[in-house]
């Protein structure tokens, strides 16, 4: 089961190291293979280094592509985090 999904990115620092750090624990919490895309780049979300390659911004919008068993549980998941800004007040 594939699930595809457009997802902003809401927090001010946009995809920097923390962020990303907390996507790729999240991630690996589920039997998916959750990958990002932004324009040409492609990036595993179990990469830390491979997202912040991306260099995602407050406010554009990254494909995220979940794949596996676990598939719709870390979209919901991975999604959530990206709305509630990694967690991060500002």
């Amino acid at each position: 089961m594939s699930i595809e999904k457009q997802l902003t990115i809401e927090n001010k620092l946009g995809l920097h190291a923390r962020a990303a750090t907390q996507l790729v624990e999240l991630a690996n919490q589920f039997d998916a293979r959750v990958t990002l895309v932004k324009g040409d780049k492609t990036a595993d979300a179990n990469s830390v280094l491979g997202l912040m390659m991306l260099e995602s911004h407050q406010g554009e919008t990254v494909t995220v592509i979940s794949d596996g068993p676990d598939a719709e549980s870390a979209m919901q998941a991975i999604e959530s985090l990206i709305a509630g800004r990694f967690n991060e007040a500002e």
